[in-house]
């Protein structure tokens, strides 16, 4: 395996990888208390890819804090047997939901709204990561790739906001990665799907702000998962081979990663898991729009530049209110 060319790329590939009121007044006056009463008690939390990685580690810290968590899984009787069952001695309800299935969402939204009545906070976890020559991956993985990322996450989404806006509170963490505001090579397609969550955040963000429902993101940097094991990469060898030298880099990268994250300085992947449980607790409308986790490689930065750019937009269509949550 040829190493990595130069320090810079190095260093890329060691980071690389959410009560309509009878009268308004009364609800403007009551809503607020019932807020701060809700941000001490348990809430309610479906998580989908909760069978490993940061969906599983948010699941288990979430349940330890006292909060209701439904961690849902494809292959919960299945491939994710030991998974589910896991969770489950932890008091960890585990539903069956398969994000890429319109069947599966609506049937686990619906088994989770007939138990607990209500969602509080919908955490859209799941993905599928892509690593390697972007020529040479075909139609149809990219869209296994953006039917689980972008439409998958829209599924849940759409089958768990009518109960959120019953309610006029709730609140969708979307999980999108720093690959959707900086872009690294070899990474195009994956980074493509998280640039779309990042567009689907702010409408819908927008969209649901005067019905009580607010949406945020969290983007997490490389971390020591199985992201990168469960990775798809490209069907085209041939043509990854006719690239030559470049075509080997997206293996350089993963060897360089994998060695970061054996080392004794490598990132710790509960990181992500705290920071959903912060902005959980915090107070509605209080919370930031994006919270970057991990090294930020510009991310953080491309964030601060693009919003009061976003701002002036809505701005000129006359659209400003809708910033913030009611």
């Amino acid at each position: 395996m040829r190493p990595l060319a130069s320090g810079k790329a190095l260093q890329a590939g060691s980071l690389l990888s959410a009560h309509l009121a009878v009268e308004s007044s009364y609800h403007v006056a009551s809503n607020n208390s019932l807020y701060s009463r809700r941000l001490n008690m348990s809430k309610t939390i479906l998580i989908t890819g909760a069978s490993s990685g940061f969906g599983r580690d948010t699941a288990e810290t979430l349940g330890r804090a006292g909060h209701a968590v439904y961690a849902s899984m494809r292959g919960a009787q299945g491939k994710n047997l030991a998974a589910a069952e896991a969770l489950r001695k932890l008091g960890i309800e585990v539903v069956e939901l398969d994000v890429s299935d319109d069947a599966s969402v609506e049937a686990g939204v619906r088994n989770v709204l007939a138990e607990a009545d209500t969602i509080d906070v919908l955490v859209n976890n799941a993905g599928i990561g892509s690593a390697g020559v972007t020529e040479a991956f075909t139609a149809e993985q990219a869209k296994v790739i953006f039917d689980t990322n972008v439409i998958g996450l829209l599924r849940v989404t759409r089958a768990v906001l009518p109960s959120m806006r019953r309610q006029h509170d709730g609140l969708i963490i979307n999980i999108g990665s720093i690959l959707g505001r900086v872009t690294f090579p070899f990474v195009g397609i994956y980074g493509a799907s998280k640039f779309t969550v990042e567009a689907l955040t702010d409408s819908l963000r927008y969209e649901v702000s005067q019905l009580g429902v607010e949406v945020v993101e969290v983007q997490p940097s490389a971390y020591p998962t199985n992201f990168l094991t469960g990775s798809q990469t490209p069907a085209g060898t041939e043509v990854a081979k006719s690239y030559g030298e470049v075509g080997h880099i997206p293996d350089a990268l993963f060897k360089s990663l994998t060695s970061t994250f054996e080392g004794k300085d490598a990132p710790n992947p509960h990181d992500v898991a705290e920071a959903i449980v912060k902005l959980i607790g915090q107070a509605k409308g209080s919370r930031a729009v994006r919270t970057v986790v991990g090294a930020p490689f510009g991310s953080d930065q491309a964030n601060e530049d693009v919003a009061p750019v976003q701002s002036k937009v809505v701005e000129a269509l006359g659209l400003s209110h809708l910033e913030k949550v009611a």
